[in-house]
């Protein structure tokens, strides 16, 4: 589903935020990235959005080459991965709901479709009785319920997480989590970048480490072994 062959991302400064990178992530595995600050894990994401390219090597998901993929295709091949940002991106002058649905009304699906969508996808999240609040009438827990209830909102086969518990109490963390496992349950890749080595530790779950940009631990590689 996702594989990256030889992946080297050089910025302009000379900082190379990531240097030969090889890996493949399967249809419906759950993978964090771990590393220090600067390690490379939000580059990563960015590129596996095509919100940049590397500088060597290649990335394709689905079949679908990153690099030759035309300016023109990226927003429908975006549909597919969801992304909760790591300061979120969410609209502080519209509501829970104004705020999910934007994506929708954006890509022209009809209004009574849209609806039903938002309801449901706030129902899977647990937060439909907040649809009609702004964001800065919720708890943190509750933000990144709606911020992954937004990037679920086109039913992507991939979700994409950068540090979705960074700010949370550690309660709240795990059902953060636990919401993530349960979506990953239903088919969807999940890919999620953390600090929390508690999370971490405790789920053995597929890990890749980063640091200064290579990546000097895949557990599934060990487990082959």
């Amino acid at each position: 589903m996702i594989r990256l062959e030889n992946v080297t991302k050089t910025f302009g400064t000379g900082a190379v935020a990531l240097s030969d990178i090889n890996l493949s992530i399967e249809k419906g595995e759950f993978v964090f990235i771990i590393g220090p600050s600067g390690s490379g894990k939000t580059t990563f994401l960015r590129l596996l959005i095509r919100d940049m390219v590397p500088s060597q090597g290649s990335i394709v998901i689905n079949d679908i080459d990153l690099i030759k993929l035309p300016k023109g295709k990226i927003p429908q091949f975006r549909r597919k991965i969801g992304v909760v940002f790591q300061d979120l991106k969410m609209l502080m002058d519209r509501t829970v709901f104004e705020n999910i649905i934007l994506p929708l009304e954006m890509a022209d699906v009809d209004r009574k479709t849209a609806e039903k969508k938002v309801d449901e996808i706030l129902q899977q999240v647990g937060i439909f009785e907040q649809k009609n609040k702004f964001p800065i009438q919720l708890s943190g827990g509750e933000l990144q319920r709606a911020a992954i209830a937004r990037a679920l909102i086109f039913g992507p086969e991939i979700l994409l997480a950068d540090e979705p518990t960074g700010n949370l109490d550690p309660t709240t963390s795990w059902e953060i989590v636990k919401l993530l496992q349960d979506i990953n349950k239903l088919g969807t890749t999940v890919v999620m970048a953390t600090h929390n080595a508690d999370i971490v530790n405790s789920l053995l779950k597929r890990t890749l480490a980063l640091e200064k940009g290579k990546l000097i631990k895949d557990t599934k590689e060990e487990k082959k072994d």
